[in-house]
C-alpha cells in the first residue's frame, strides 16, 4: 500500500517485552502499523520478562519471575506470573532508590506505582498495559495490532510477509537481528520492501557516570522527560 503522501506504509512485528529498551520505541516511531507478535512461542532467555535499570554501581535486571515449568512450549500469552516472589514491591522499590534525583522523576513515577499496586496474573497483560503507559509518557500514538487477532497461520517469514500483505504493508522494518533469520527472498517475492534498523543509540543526560546503553526506556523518560521521544528517535 502506498500513502496518500506517497509513501509506503510500514510495519513493525515485535514481541511483547517488559519495559522495552530505546530501539524498540524507535521501530514503534517508524512504523505506521506495529504488531505485537503475541501468539509465537515464549524465549525463556529473553527480553520478555526482564529488563535494566541503571543504580550508581551500574545495571541490574528486573526480572518478572515466570512460571514456565510442566508447560509444552507455551506461547507469549500462555505465561504466568510467580507472584509468590515479591516481584512488584522490589521493582518499584529499585526504581525509587536509583531515579529519585533524576530531573523528571515526579512526573512519571505516579505511573509505575500504579502499574505495581495491581496484581498481574499473567506476563502478556502486563506487558501490554506497561508498554501502553510508555508509548502514552512518550508521545507515540500509532496503530496497533495483535498478531493473535489477524487470523493469519504460519511460520517464520512466511507468516511475517503474510502479516505485512493482510495490514496493507509495502514495507517491513526489522530489527537489525533479523538479518540471522528472515529470509530475504520470500519478502521479494511478495513486493514487500525489507529494511533493518541500524540503531545509533543517543547519549543523553543520565545519572551516574558513565553512561551505559542498553537500559529499558524508563532511565530516558526520568533523566529526559518531554525531550525523550526526540532523544530516542534522532
Amino acid at each position: 500500500m502506498v500513502m496518500p503522501d506517497g509513501s509506503k506504509r510500514v510495519a513493525v512485528i515485535l514481541q511483547p517485552s517488559y519495559l522495552p529498551w530505546l530501539g524498540y520505541f524507535d521501530q514503534l516511531a517508524r512504523s505506521d502499523v506495529f504488531v505485537l507478535y503475541d501468539d509465537v512461542q515464549y524465549d525463556k532467555h529473553s527480553w520478555r520478562n526482564r529488563n535494566r535499570i541503571k543504580t550508581p554501581q551500574g545495571a541490574i535486571w528486573l526480572t518478572v519471575p515466570v512460571l514456565t515449568k510442566a508447560q509444552n512450549w507455551p506461547t507469549n500469552r500462555d505465561v504466568k506470573i510467580d507472584n509468590l516472589h515479591d516481584w512488584r514491591r522490589k521493582h518499584l522499590h529499585s526504581i525509587r532508590q536509583n531515579y529519585a534525583a533524576a530531573e523528571f522523576f515526579r512526573d512519571f513515577v505516579g505511573v509505575f506505582e500504579t502499574l505495581y499496586a495491581r496484581e498481574w496474573r499473567f506476563l502478556i497483560d502486563l506487558n501490554i498495559e506497561s508498554f501502553g503507559i510508555l508509548t502514552e509518557q512518550l508521545g507515540l500514538k500509532r496503530e496497533i495490532r495483535f498478531s493473535s487477532e489477524l487470523n493469519v497461520e504460519g511460520k517464520g517469514t512466511q507468516r511475517l510477509v503474510d502479516i505485512c500483505t493482510k495490514l496493507g504493508a509495502s514495507r517491513f522494518f526489522e530489527g537489525a537481528a533479523g538479518r540471522d533469520y528472515i529470509d530475504e527472498a520470500q519478502f521479494q517475492a511478495a513486493g514487500i520492501e525489507l529494511a533493518y534498523q541500524e540503531y545509533d543509540h543517543p547519549v543523553y543526560p543520565q545519572l551516574h557516570d558513565p553512561f551505559v546503553p542498553y537500559l529499558s526506556v524508563l532511565d530516558l523518560l526520568f533523566n529526559c522527560g518531554p525531550r525523550s521521544l526526540e532523544v530516542l528517535s534522532r
